[in-house]
């Protein structure tokens, strides 16, 4: 299948500090983008990512976005075209991961969740919309296998993960033809600190399944058809599969979890 350079590309990470951001964003300059990334909290991680896009070669820039905000949004995809003088592929990858009994679920929970994983991506791609369609850009949303799978301790991640695969689909009838929408979803992905789907914003341990690190990664890889915990490295690969194959495909989720879908 043929596939096309990201050079002169720009790329827009959103929670691109650390773990699955920081391996998307780094695998887009490999393979030839400039890349923004946007932090929530963690402006040092941030600045290191930025520093390793740079030392590919590639034009960098870190800046602090709170994805909940219309205001911060607005800022922050304004000063990335104004750093780059366009924007060719947004992935939308700032997520929480939160825990809490369904019955026992507040308000302000549901509300801190959805914000994040649902809005903002909505934001995010409103804000963008016009940059990327005048570059016939692209959309990447990282949604998870919880949007699929039902797990009672985890009820508005799920529910908000669910939320973004239909965004998703959403967005590539809207948005078409000009821009293509696809969605990648992880499983249990291994981490440095822990098992993780999603950005820099959460308080560890976040996991793109519910559980612990440890006995519980143990656990999932064991109920894995390929043996094994997916790594970063495989979910941004993922993306880049979306963000360099061919533009027809569009209002797709691919799933990056070994077949633990399946189990």
């Amino acid at each position: 299948m043929a596939t096309e350079s990201l050079t002169g590309k720009t790329a827009f990470v959103t929670g691109g500090a650390k773990r699955i951001g920081r391996a998307i964003a780094i695998v887009l300059a490999r393979s030839g983008a400039d890349v923004a990334i946007s932090w929530h909290s963690s402006q040092q991680a941030a600045a290191r990512t930025a520093a390793e896009i740079a030392s590919l070669g590639r034009r960098a820039a870190a800046m602090q976005c709170d994805v909940r905000s219309e205001q911060s949004v607005r800022a922050a995809v304004a000063a990335v075209v104004a750093d780059f003088g366009r924007l060719d592929i947004l992935v939308n990858n700032a997520a929480v991961f939160a825990s809490a009994a369904l019955e026992s679920l507040s308000l302000d929970q549901w509300d801190e969740v959805f914000d994040t994983n649902a809005r903002g991506p909505f934001l995010v791609a409103r804000e963008a919309l016009p940059h990327l369609r005048a570059a016939s850009g692209r959309i990447i949303n990282i949604g998870s296998l919880g949007a699929t799978h039902a797990w009672a301790g985890h009820a508005h991640y799920c529910a908000s993960k669910a939320a973004l695969h239909m965004l998703t689909h959403a967005m590539a009838k809207a948005f078409a033809p000009e821009i293509s929408v696809n969605c990648v979803a992880p499983g249990w992905i291994e981490m440095s600190d822990s098992p993780v789907s999603g950005d820099e914003a959460a308080p560890p341990p976040q996991a793109s399944i519910a559980g612990r690190a440890g006995s519980e990664s143990v656990r999932f890889a064991a109920k894995t058809p390929m043996g094994r915990n997916g790594s970063a490295e495989e979910v941004a690969q993922a993306v880049l599969f979306f963000a360099t194959g061919p533009h027809f495909i569009t209002g797709q989720t691919l799933d990056v979890d070994g077949g633990l879908g399946l189990t």
